[in-house]
């Protein structure tokens, strides 16, 4: 490699650093922004005898769930469309009818029905108001024991989900006109970018797990990869077009669980199924004590995809917020000296996790399939 290469792959990956670095900045301070907000918003509600505390654990929850808004910046909110079947009718208003509230006081009335929010469902209202001023009945846990409707609302998270199919229809179409327009050459822009990560999950992960079969499972591979790791980290930037939890949603790493072992159980050759309910050279009571533990392990696998991918992206998330709260748990800016520090540390780690997750996803799918896809030998 000449001199020229050599420049030109370093200036390449300090423009890599620079960005990731400047992404991580901005979350950190998008974040702190957020918190900020929060305080002020919970002080502005304080009884004038006594100082209500901060709630750390209900504004890290609240951050990292599913939302009918999607915060913008400071007391700015996006309401997003409210879609519910209740009694046999289709309902349909926008989420800023209920403004801020969250606290099952704002009543809206739609189609003869009304509907009260509380901690981000909603419920149909009761016809009078409790105590507490809330359209309610609650139980020995606070907990509201209303009847509620289905809920097919456009969420945040179904927000970036579209989003990030629209990122992915761009990015890899425009690679593919590269590819197109430049046949026999090296390719240049978006399409050098991702070129070598491509090959990666080919080379490091398909070929090895899957062998001579690869390129059939190559579609699936790339898609669940780019899709985890694009998510990832737009779950990092903690505003728009970002800010969102969507990877981790169990609901959304149990549908990814769910196409690998669709995946693994169709392409299952003989040999595969024979090891389960028929292992060879094996005395029969055995091979009969051994048909449900094997059963048990064609499940437990994408269990542990499901629960692995949606555990770390949510607990990165809110041990950042955590780490950030510190600050107003403990009002006092001297806190800040080592809680933004350790919290900036721990945002840089999740910039390499959103990658890792990625990874492990999709090399433990390819594992799982070249299990079942394995020639007998």
């Amino acid at each position: 490699m000449d001199c020229s290469h050599v420049f030109e792959f370093k200036f390449k990956r300090l423009i890599v650093v620079f960005a990731l670095f400047s992404a991580f900045l901005l979350s950190s301070v998008g974040v702190k922004a957020q918190a900020d907000t929060t305080h002020a918003a919970e002080k502005s509600h304080e009884a004038p005898a006594e100082k209500e505390k901060f709630n750390i654990g209900k504004f890290a929850l609240h951050h990292v769930a599913d939302s009918h808004s999607w915060h913008v910046i400071g007391d700015t909110y996006i309401g997003l469309p409210v879609i519910l079947y209740a009694n046999g009718k289709v309902v349909t208003f926008n989420n800023s009818e209920f403004g801020h509230d969250d606290d099952a006081k704002v009543v809206v009335e739609k189609d003869g029905q009304r509907f009260v929010k509380m901690h981000d469902k909603i419920y149909f209202a009761s016809e009078v108001a409790n105590e507490h001023g809330q359209y309610v009945e609650l139980n020995a846990e606070h907990h509201a024991e209303n009847k509620r409707p289905l809920d097919f609302s456009i969420t945040k998270n179904t927000c970036t989900l579209f989003l990030s199919i629209i990122i992915m229809l761009l990015v890899f179409l425009s690679v593919a006109r590269n590819y197109k327009k430049r046949q026999g050459k090296s390719p240049k822009g978006l399409a050098s970018w991702l070129e070598p990560v491509i090959l990666f999950v080919r080379d490091d992960i398909a070929k090895p797990n899957l062998g001579h079969k690869y390129e059939r499972f190559m579609p699936y591979l790339l898609t669940v990869f780019f899709f985890i790791w694009f998510n990832n980290m737009l779950g990092l930037v903690p505003f728009l077009p970002g800010g969102a939890n969507l990877t981790g949603n169990i609901a959304v790493t149990m549908v990814l669980a769910i196409f690998t072992l669709l995946l693994t159980v169709f392409n299952g050759n003989k040999h595969y199924w024979q090891h389960i309910f028929w292992m060879p050279n094996v005395p029969v009571p055995i091979k009969i004590f051994l048909i449900p533990l094997e059963l048990i392990g064609v499940l437990t696998k994408p269990i542990a995809l499901m629960i692995r991918l949606f555990a770390n992206i949510t607990a990165g998330h809110i041990l950042v917020l955590s780490l950030i709260c510190l600050i107003f748990v403990f009002n006092s800016l001297f806190v800040s000296a080592a809680s933004i520090p350790f919290a900036m540390f721990i945002g840089a780690i999740e910039l390499m996790v959103a990658f890792i997750q990625a990874f492990i996803f999709t090399i433990l799918s390819a594992l799982f399939i070249g299990m079942a896809v394995e020639e007998h030998h």
